[in-house]
């Protein structure tokens, strides 16, 4: 297995990028053997992702990160359920299964494409700052931002949870299931046990040091002092525990009563870094149902969640201005394609650093910044040969006074992507959450907590203009998790999402170009090598085609960075039929029927 981007980190001294790439691991590391045995369903879908194949099937389809989780899924949605019944049992076995990337300790964001109606509805289930936070919470006694890392271990960094209530919400508005039935598949797995991936294993051992803090997660990751093995069953009687609760009293179970209690407890009685949230925090949790961000690109409007995700918006910016180049003519393997696609990247990042927040606390100018007449402008930007050589923010038309500092906030890639699309035509892009690898490195009722207060700002203000993205009590941090539906004539043909930190929004972006404009089938698209350039920068995915482009692009005036860039996307391309695709660089898988 190879740790060469780990390796490049802890050489540059950066605890950050470390983490960064101890997330990133290797893809040889989402090998297939410990999922062949679990069903011929199972290794059937592996065989068709090693293949480069979508799955096809005719009436249902779900694609997420765990061939477990995946499992769980398809058994509801065989039996009749909707997507948004399967999405609850898909979540609560990654959960288990993938406890470093999502779980009821985090936070997550829904797009719903509703066949019956044709409405399309996004639904906000982001953390929240606890009410007692206030914005210097990662500024030491000088006013200077917290390393990274002395912010996110421990209780300080933990926000309110949303996903049991997203659940919910979910299911109440769509699910056609039994909800207690739903729990089954994770309550079982979490009693009998299951096999621990490779991938799981590798990021133990990874940050074996940090798992080590908390004694409840040194417990269970590093039984007897040793990160879990490749292989090993493991166990989780105390999340079974959870889930069962949920199953019986819904949400409130979570959110009030014992397993609240256990989360304040854990949060604010961390030893050397506690945090403040309280049980007034969770009591008052809500779901909120936001207006959808839908932009134009080519013959498609690409529609996910605006405020407070930079998803949707930056995604459509970034399409929005490549709508006026020719790419299909360019092709994938064109340099100058990629200089577009970069250059349109880091002027919507700029965007997105000055003026993307939770809208309830900041005015965002949601519809100006991906107006059409805004982005032609923003597009002319991008006419010459060359790398722009520098980048500024816009000024899209508001009815506010838009006087915003450009953020500096770090966000690290973890998280888990779910697609899925049932019977009845109803369509699932869901992004879900605890931020960096691991969370908090804190552990309640079974379930890790997330670190989702250090997506804020560390600094309140630059030079005397406040930053959006601050902490402010009760505030949900900007995120760039981006579910996407994209749309034609009014009807879905594509859902799609990643993990990845800010890098999502690449990995999204490239994927629809490769699929929209080069006529790739959606595997192909996700499999297509990465490049990404958000501030400058051009990463460049390590042992790819990719690396082909390098020279070009450097005599284009990027600098360029080889590095693992491994995202996690999952699809469903819908038409006459569907067709599942599940990123290669990690162990999800397409399931249908």
């Amino acid at each position: 297995m190879r740790y060469s981007a780990l390796i490049l980190g802890l050489l540059a001294g950066s605890s950050a990028l470390a983490q960064e790439a101890a997330d990133a691991v290797a893809p040889e590391a989402a090998t297939a053997g410990t999922f062949e045995a679990i069903s011929p369903d199972v290794a059937a879908a592996l065989e068709a992702k090693a293949s480069g194949e979508s799955v096809e099937a005719d009436n249902w389809m779900v694609a997420a990160a765990n061939p477990h989780a995946v499992e769980a899924g398809a058994a509801v949605l065989r039996a009749g359920g909707t997507a948004a019944d399967a999405m609850v049992a898909v979540q609560t076995v990654l959960g288990l299964v993938e406890p470093q990337s999502s779980g009821l300790g985090g936070g997550a964001f829904l797009v719903w494409y509703d066949a019956a109606t044709g409405d399309l509805t996004t639904l906000d289930g982001r953390e929240t700052a606890p009410l007692a936070a206030t914005p210097t919470l990662f500024q030491d006694e000088n006013g200077e931002p917290l390393k990274f890392f002395e912010a996110v271990v421990g209780g300080r960094s933990v926000g309110t949870p949303g996903t049991p209530a997203l659940l919910e919400e979910a299911h109440r508005r769509w699910g056609r299931a039994n909800w207690p039935s739903l729990f089954e598949p994770a309550i079982k797995l979490a009693e009998e046990g299951f096999a621990v991936s490779p991938r799981l294993a590798a990021l133990v051992e990874a940050d074996a040091e940090r798992l080590a803090r908390a004694p409840a997660t040194a417990a269970y990751f590093l039984p007897e002092g040793e990160p879990i093995a490749e292989g090993a069953t493991l166990l989780n009687p105390d999340y079974a525990a959870t889930l069962q609760a949920l199953a019986e009293g819904g949400a409130g179970a979570f959110y009030s009563g014992p397993i609240a209690a256990e989360i304040v407890r854990a949060v604010t009685a961390d030893e050397g870094n506690p945090g403040v949230l309280s049980a007034t925090d969770l009591a008052l949790y809500q779901v909120k149902e936001r207006p959808a961000v839908c932009a134009a690109y080519r013959d498609f409007e690409a529609c996910g969640m605006g405020p407070p995700s930079s998803g949707a918006l930056t995604v459509g910016q970034i399409l929005g201005m490549l709508g006026n180049y020719d790419l299909a003519a360019l092709g994938a393997d064109s340099a100058e394609a990629w200089r577009l696609i970069g250059d349109a990247s880091r002027l919507a990042f700029a965007d997105r650093g000055r003026y993307m927040a939770d809208s309830d606390y900041v005015p965002v100018p949601a519809h100006g910044l991906v107006a059409a007449d805004y982005l032609a402008g923003r597009a002319e930007l991008l006419q010459g040969d060359d790398a722009l050589p520098e980048v500024a923010p816009g000024a899209p038309e508001f009815d506010h006074a838009l006087m915003l500092a450009d953020d500096e906030a770090i966000e690290l890639p973890s998280t888990s992507h779910i697609s899925i699309v049932d019977r009845y035509g109803n369509v699932l892009s869901m992004t879900t959450t605890i931020e960096n690898a691991f969370g908090s490195r804190l552990m309640a009722g079974g379930f890790l907590l997330n670190n989702e207060l250090t997506d804020f700002s560390f600094r309140t203000h630059a030079d005397g203009v406040p930053i959006a993205n601050r902490l402010e009590p009760g505030k949900r941090p900007r995120s760039s998790m981006a579910p996407t539906i994209v749309l034609k004539d009014g009807e879905p043909v594509l859902a799609i999402g990643s993990p990845g930190g800010s890098r999502i929004i690449g990995y999204v972006a490239k994927s629809i170009i490769a699929w929209a404009d080069w006529g790739m089938d959606i595997q192909e698209a996700l499999a297509l090598p990465h490049l990404v350039n958000r501030f400058g920068t051009y990463d460049v995915e390590a042992g790819t085609s990719a690396e082909d482009l390098s020279e070009a692009l450097t005599e284009m005036g990027y600098e360029v960075n080889v590095r693992d860039l491994t995202s996690g996307l999952h699809a469903i391309e819908i038409g006459e039929g569907l067709k599942g695709a599940a990123d290669p660089r990690r162990e999800g898988i397409a399931l249908g029927g």
